[in-house]
């Protein structure tokens, strides 16, 4: 049994965000982390250019993908799982409470085609489950905060934490997406850097540190703890909360949050065509002030 997985990652540079393609090399066993759909929002065009590029990458080591595993519903990208699943038959999961987020977001989109029971996803994945992959094996970790379904995926001497950490001179994820809560989020943290110091963290963003020039999303837990501006060791619970809540009130909405919210809540599927055929995503309007309020009623 090889002692690591081969890892490799795709950043998509318009959305910050890093989609990981693991394979177990000595069978030959493959999953997708975290797939990015490409949506220019001016032009409401979907693309898939960043899907074919983890295929191409699959298919040139002879890897079978075999699941397509979420972190979380992203507020910030379109999922492409759908469509990688169409195209090689693997399965689609995510973390088991996905359905709470669901939820709140069905009403708000009028989202009336999402499946009971969160069944458009083909597995639901709970705290310390095991999911085989060839001879080696992700263990799910239930790691809430940022949402209320966030996961992150240990496999080997690897984890894949999605937005539950950035990289330390960054910080940490936001929680003031419906869901979200800092305390959660701080206690989710401290579970993820009780894993043993030479464990690789890969995130699912980047955005650059002060100062910083390239793009990063690998790094240890050893130095998370060390350095990691929100949350090293030495920071308390009470001390992590206000830093966050106070950072988080000043953060605007994610630029895809509409678009993307609506396709991830169905795992990669666009809404269903009107009588017209024509597939839309909806934009609820919300009143800015009082003026405004009377041409919503």
């Amino acid at each position: 049994m090889h002692a690591s997985p081969e890892i490799l990652a795709f950043f998509d540079e318009p959305t910050f965000t890093v989609t990981y393609l693991v394979a177990d090399p000595a069978t030959g066993a493959a999953a997708v982390i975290d797939p990015v759909l490409d949506f220019d929002a001016a032009s409401a065009r979907i693309g898939s250019a960043s899907v074919e590029a983890v295929l191409a990458a699959a298919a040139a080591r002879a890897w079978r993908i075999e699941m397509v595993l979420e972190t979380h519903a992203h507020a910030d990208h379109l999922s492409g799982a759908k469509l990688i699943a169409a195209r090689t038959g693997a399965w689609i999961g995510i973390g088991a409470h996905i359905g709470e987020v669901q939820a709140t977001f069905v009403p708000m989109f009028g989202a009336d085609d999402v499946l009971p029971d969160a069944r458009d996803f083909d597995r639901l994945l709970h705290d310390g489950e095991i999911v085989p992959l060839g001879n080696l094996a992700f263990t799910v970790m239930h790691t809430p905060g940022h949402t209320a379904a966030c996961i992150s995926l240990r496999i080997a001497d690897a984890v894949f934490v999605g937005d539950t950490l950035f990289m330390p001179d960054y910080g940490t994820a936001r929680c003031d997406f419906p869901g979200g809560d800092a305390h959660a989020l701080y206690a989710s943290i401290r579970r993820l850097l009780a894993l043993p110091d030479a464990t690789r963290m890969f995130l699912c963003h980047d955005y650059k540190g002060p100062g910083r020039t390239e793009f990063a999303w690998e790094t240890t837990v050893a130095e998370q703890r060390r350095a990691n501006v929100q949350a090293h060791d030495g920071i308390d619970e009470a001390a992590f909360v206000a830093l966050r809540q106070a950072r988080d009130a000043t953060l605007a909405p994610p630029r895809l949050l509409l678009p993307s919210i609506q396709v991830n809540i169905r795992a990669g599927r666009l809404p269903p065509a009107d009588a017209h055929g024509v597939q839309a995503l909806r934009l609820p309007l919300r009143a800015g002030d009082e003026g405004a309020a009377t041409l919503l009623s």
